[in-house]
């Protein structure tokens, strides 16, 4: 628990004359579920989009899985990109594609399986995220919300990852369906191993879920840690997410 899978030093990206971090430092443990927090515009889902190398910072080091992602060679990308799965806000399914071939895209793109055993794998992991059998034959235009998150975590998952990056997993769910997904979060973190970088704003994903968050602001990380270490930061970004009406409601619960 305690090896560092993805570390951020001295992080700067710029999108041209705009500064989005200056100097972003953090470090994301095996095991854990790490959460990306901060306002409109801190840069969460920009880090996460150069932690998976589809944006380059200006400077500073990236390292996943002991990989320096500024020296691999396009081969040694492609190689690492295996080792982790994506699930973006939206679900970004191809509309065009049923749930079974969303899902089974990866599997026939990168491996060598049979028609009939990449059907197995997916059926599998349709039924690891909660859905039902039937689902592999519906199209993303049938699906509720809830139905799409899943199958976009199915085809995450679908090549085994080590890794799992989520970007506003629970955005757009009610809460009776956020809580619901939440849970299968933690429940497949604990079954596969699995070692979670999550984009949030959701508090309630914060205080049930995560082990230990970053809150961007002012182009930094102005606080890290456990969400004790972090409501002790005395920081305003950090007031203003958990000292506010809602925190305050959240924190009389407990965690």
């Amino acid at each position: 628990m305690n090896s560092s899978v993805i570390s951020v030093s001295e992080l700067v990206t710029m999108f041209g004359q705009s500064v989005i971090h200056d100097g972003v430092n953090l470090s994301v443990r095996r095991g854990e579920i790490y959460g990306l927090l901060g306002g409109s515009g801190s840069g969460k889902s920009t880090l996460l989009k150069e932690m998976i190398m589809l944006l380059r910072p200006a400077s500073g080091e990236i390292r996943v899985l002991d990989k320096d992602l500024s020296t691999l060679s396009v081969d040694e990308a492609a190689q690492l990109r295996r080792r982790w799965g994506v699930l973006f806000q939206g679900g970004a399914l191809y509309s065009s594609l049923t749930v079974e071939e969303n899902i089974g895209i990866g599997l026939k793109e990168y491996t060598d399986l049979p028609v009939t055993l990449i059907r197995e794998i997916v059926q599998i992991k349709i039924e690891m995220v909660g859905l039902p059998a039937t689902a592999a034959r519906l199209y993303p235009a049938e699906l509720s919300g809830g139905m799409i998150k899943r199958v976009a975590l199915a085809r995450a998952l679908s090549m085994d990852p080590e890794l799992l990056f989520l970007d506003e997993p629970t955005s757009g769910l009610d809460p009776v369906g956020a809580e619901e997904f939440d849970k299968l979060i933690l429940e497949l973190r604990d079954i596969l191993g699995l070692t979670i970088v999550m984009v949030t704003h959701d508090l309630d994903s914060i205080w049930t879920v995560v082990d230990r968050l970053a809150v961007l602001g002012e182009k930094k990380v102005v606080a890290e840690g456990s969400l004790t270490d972090v409501l002790a930061n005395q920081h305003p970004i950090v007031g203003q997410f958990f000292k506010g009406a809602r925190g305050r409601i959240r924190s009389q619960h407990g965690k």
